[in-house]
């Protein structure tokens, strides 16, 4: 941070390894003119009349009765528009972000932060529907005080965006002042955001030194060039002889174009992905449940699903990497690898050759629009699944098409040409086990044991099989702990604080001497609660570094509410009372809406007899927090806990109502009621929640015991092979 205006800054010379893409291009002058103009060029830019595109005209934006206007005064730019106390202000333009289909533009807020507008440009053409502001949130109204709003939390450039925005950013957060003092090496993504610090490289060309191991770059792309690749004649697809030699180039990408958090600073192109960022499986919200794109995952996720990432199919073959431009435009793009005789033609794609219709991407890529009129393609290159569509909820590119017709349409068609699906599909596994339906441990099971399935959706099944604690799934899950795969090791990790405290050590021990760090973090995190003194020597060492590596990263991310309670929590593991309630605190203060917070702090003040103290937070939350079922169902089992049984029950009845609410909510609200006398009661809201959560054990469990205290043995025995139903 420049110590004088206190703004975002360039790196100081202690990292004057990076030289500057302009340096590059002096030998590389097809790469750098290649860069310039694109994407990465135009990630981010200082203010000026070229880089700002949208009309500061005075021309105003109304959102919600708030009327923004953008204007020019002494060569700057500025918006008038809401701040955080909902009055309107006048704010300088301080940077402005990406280029097209929309630009952005940060503006600075005390501390060091950089805030993102929601009013956008959309700088695509007029007759495109561009050349106007627009809001990113057009459909729901986003009031000063809410983490989205432009001022608040989450539209914090320095946590959410920087890092991928700019080369060689250092967020450089202060949680004693509160402060960030972020830095960067070149303000956009150069040629060192993908390359490596080039200083070495520049004194490797200028002396050719032997003593210069790999010209100077910590990072070689070299491998591609040598993959030669050769037409099967008998599928009419191409496959490369070294396809490994393809992943160095899709880890380096994967850096940015993943849906992932930065648990640790410091990575640079050829580092372990594993070993600085926690990637997202296929997470409900992020994907439907057979992969597809449903939230903004960037690329990485959906290609690692794709027939195209297992031949060995890298990034640069279809991309430009210096442009970022296709290599080839329409079909041809394809028809490198696939013959186009045979798939470029109207009888494989059931349209008229040269239409839209008739493109490659429209079937294989689907599209879905992101920030408004940001369209992004699903890169998982799947065979359309209509058949998928009825029984999972998920989208098909036939009938977004087609929408006159129905699924099973659809399904028809691709199987009379095709012949029906082979086998069952990993979305139909994973959505038993979102869904707890029945045979959901078995299909998890069966596909963590797939190996011919894509890892990450593998791993997916592996931290949702947590969910169904039994004597097979733990042997399952051990065996994975103690092989050597990346992802599924991340994904039982990112699972091990859900399984009962009992089954943690078996799984989380060997994961600690996992080669990933991130890995090893969250199993420390999720053993901090172990007697790990128990264990042998080795295992206790590398438990403390482990741990001290986890409290790293949430330290690093300390200007986020969720590593705040984290770090809370270890502190309250370990009888920290003063120090956890501190952290606690400081998260509520962060964000007045992070819920776990509230949660966390009350369980505190219960574990140290502080019952009423808890009550009245939880209070305080239900005006402040985000997730009102959490709050009402604390608030509830603190009720109960001290005996006012009447005034309890509402709270767990109302918990029970809400749309975020979860099976456990009807279950302990049912014991409450049969507890207080209220057998009929009990049954009755257990039945109704069944027709809710169809698959849950609990509501079961409670309903075959209920069902035979009150004599109803039919009843009960239905029930009881319900829940056989589901182990299996």
């Amino acid at each position: 941070m420049d110590q004088v205006t206190g703004r975002a800054a360039p790196a100081a010379q202690d990292q004057a390894q990076y030289v500057g893409s302009r340096r590059c291009g002096s030998c590389h002058q097809d790469q750098l003119q290649a860069w310039q103009g694109s994407h990465h060029d135009l990630a981010m830019q200082e203010v000026s009349e070229e880089s700002v595109l949208g009309e500061f005209d005075g021309s105003g934006f109304s959102y919600h009765g708030t009327v923004s206007r953008f204007y020019r005064k002494d060569g700057s730019f500025f918006v008038q528009t809401d701040g955080p106390d909902g009055k309107l202000q006048h704010y300088p333009i301080a940077y402005t972000f990406g280029a097209f289909p929309l630009q952005q533009y940060l503006v600075e807020l005390p501390g060091g932060r950089l805030q993102a507008l929601p009013l956008a440009w959309d700088s695509r053409s007029e007759a495109g529907g561009g050349q106007r502001w627009f809001h990113l949130y057009p459909d729901e109204e986003i009031a000063p005080g809410d983490p989205l709003h432009w001022t608040g939390i989450n539209q914090n450039w320095n946590f959410m965006c920087a890092d991928c925005h700019s080369t060689n950013l250092r967020k450089n957060f202060d949680r004693g002042n509160n402060q960030f003092a972020t830095q960067w090496s070149e303000i956009d993504v150069g040629c060192e955001a993908c390359h490596g610090p080039g200083a070495r490289h520049v004194e490797w060309a200028e002396t050719r030194s032997p003593s210069i191991k790999d010209k100077g770059l910590n990072t070689d792309f070299s491998g591609r060039m040598a993959v030669a690749w050769h037409m099967d004649t008998a599928s009419g697809v191409a496959h490369p002889d070294k396809p490994e030699q393809n992943q160095v180039e899709i880890q380096a990408c994967a850096g940015c174009h993943a849906r992932r958090s930065t648990a640790y600073p410091g990575a640079s192109p050829g580092s372990d992905l594993l070993d600085y960022y926690n990637l997202a499986l296929l997470e409900e919200g992020l994907y439907h449940p057979d992969g597809q794109v449903d939230g903004e995952v960037f690329v990485y996720g959906s290609f690692l699903q794709s027939k195209m990432h297992a031949a060995g199919v890298t990034c640069s073959n279809c991309h430009e990497p210096h442009s970022l431009e296709l290599r080839v435009e329409g079909n041809g793009l394809c028809t490198q690898c696939h013959q186009s005789g045979r798939f470029d033609t109207a009888a494989h794609h059931f349209h008229p050759p040269g239409s839209s219709a008739s493109r490659c991407i429209n079937c294989h890529m689907p599209a879905k629009d992101f920030m408004v009129v940001d369209t992004r393609r699903d890169h998982s290159f799947r065979i359309p699944r209509p058949d998928l569509s009825e029984a999972l909820a998920t989208p098909n590119v036939c009938t977004d098409c087609h929408q006159d017709r129905e699924h099973s349409w659809a399904a028809g068609v691709l199987a009379k040409k095709f012949g029906p699906p082979e086998g069952s599909h990993y979305g139909e596994a994973i959505h038993a086990g979102r869904r707890n339906l029945p045979g959901a441990p078995a299909a998890l099971s069966a596909l963590v044991a797939d190996e011919s399935q894509p890892s990450i959706a593998r791993a997916t099944a592996v931290g949702l099989l947590g969910r169904y604690p039994s004597r097979e799934s733990a042997q399952l899950l051990q065996m994975i702990a103690q092989q050597d795969d990346p992802l599924l090791e991340l994904g039982l990790a990112q699972g091990l604080e859900a399984l009962p405290e009992q089954l943690r050590p078996a799984l989380g021990i060997p994961l600690l001497f996992s080669q990933q760090r991130v890995t090893r973090g969250l199993a420390a995190n999720a053993l901090a609660g172990t007697p790990i003194e128990r264990y042998p020597q080795s295992v206790q060492e590398q438990f403390a570094i482990a741990l001290h590596d986890y409290l790293q990263s949430e330290t690093y991310n300390a200007d986020r509410p969720e590593s705040l309670v984290n770090l809370a929590g270890l502190h309250a593991q370990r009888g920290n009372v003063d120090e956890a309630e501190r952290f606690f605190r400081q998260a509520m203060s962060g964000d007045p809406t992070y819920t776990p917070a509230y949660i966390n702090l009350a369980e505190l003040y219960r574990t140290t007899g502080r019952e009423q103290a808890a009550e009245q937070l939880l209070r305080q939350a239900l005006d402040r927090a985000d997730e009102k079922a959490a709050v009402l169902h604390s608030l509830g089992l603190s009720l109960v806990r001290q005996q006012r049984t009447s005034e309890a029950q509402e709270y767990l009845r109302r918990a029970t109502r809400e749309p975020a609410a979860t099976a456990r909510y009807t279950y302990v609200y049912a014991v409450a009621l049969h507890s207080s006398g209220k057998p009929g009661r009990a049954l009755q809201v257990l039945e109704q929640g069944l027709g809710r959560y169809p698959g849950d054990a609990g509501i079961l469990s409670a309903l075959v015991t209920y069902h035979r205290e009150a004599g109803n043995s039919a009843e009960a025995r239905t029930y009881e092979q319900r829940l056989r139903a589901l182990s299996r």
